[in-house]
């Protein structure tokens, strides 16, 4: 009974800061302005422009969880490699930038992507034509695996670092070549941790607003900047609180897709 006691003041937070404001928005999502009860707000979602915004910010975080995965489980095997002795030293590089604020490295990646940026002068230092990246989807796509590439290493990593090697060890006595030992053994075994970082990486993705904002100028509008536009320049509540429950049921629906394929919860100590 005592120790029970220690979750109180976590009980209390989640409380205050999580179930209040969910009942807010859900208040606000099936209310109009005056507080009479409608559906009107969420019809609204179902045309066509916001349809279309829906599908291209599932559309770009999909494009960007894909690239943070192709990216993150090499980056994540190499670190986990028990040959490899300044693994600790290169976790804590892949760890020190999320220190930094949100906005300064978006801001950062506009100083090298903009017109006059880092990379189209090296381009035209070298006699190639600069391009136009500031205001492409290429951009808030390569902005998004920036910021949200270390939640996919980490997971992954941690899943690597306490996997049994025997188990390696015994594929390779039995005959397996080193991709065998990769696709049958480690990645089978590093599935809660692939999860796990997926879901890290597709929820923030998905909802983001400041990076499309920064990287596209206004060119690529995704559900966060019209979430943000209902609240802040339209002052409308109700129909941003319905769009918001929407994405809040389509991101409870993909988590319980890949908690399927684990199961037990075992996503890498992060879940």
């Amino acid at each position: 009974m005592k120790r029970s006691w220690y979750a109180s003041p976590y009980a209390l937070w989640m409380v205050l800061f999580t179930v209040v404001p969910l009942l807010f928005v859900c208040w606000y999502a099936f209310t109009t302005p005056s507080g009479a009860f409608t559906l009107d707000n969420f019809s609204k979602i179902a045309q066509p422009m916001y349809l279309l915004v829906l599908w291209d910010s599932l559309r770009l975080a999909l494009y960007c969880t894909a690239l943070c995965l192709l990216i993150g489980y090499p980056t994540a095997y190499f670190l986990a490699s028990r040959d490899f002795s300044r693994a600790q030293s290169l976790v804590v590089l892949i760890i020190v930038p999320m220190w930094m604020n949100f906005l300064l490295r978006t801001y950062a990646m506009m100083t090298l992507l903009e017109d006059n940026g880092v990379l189209n002068t090296l381009m035209r230092a070298m006699g190639l034509p600069g391009m136009k990246m500031i205001g492409t989807e290429g951009a808030v796509v390569l902005g998004m695996v920036y910021n949200y590439l270390p939640f996919m290493v980490l997971p992954i990593y941690t899943v690597l670092k306490k996997m049994d090697y025997s188990v390696i060890e015994a594929a390779q006595d039995l005959g397996c070549n080193p991709l065998q030992v990769v696709s049958r053994v480690v990645l089978p075994m590093s599935i809660p941790g692939v999860v796990s970082g997926i879901t890290m990486v597709f929820m923030p993705a998905v909802t983001t607003f400041s990076i499309s904002r920064l990287l596209s100028s206004g060119m690529v509008y995704l559900v966060g900047d019209m979430i943000e536009d209902y609240f802040i320049s339209m002052n409308n509540r109700n129909v941003g609180s319905s769009i918001s429950l929407v994405m809040l049921v389509l991101i409870i629906l993909s988590i319980g897709f890949l908690r399927k394929v684990d199961p037990d919860s075992e996503g890498g100590g992060l879940w």
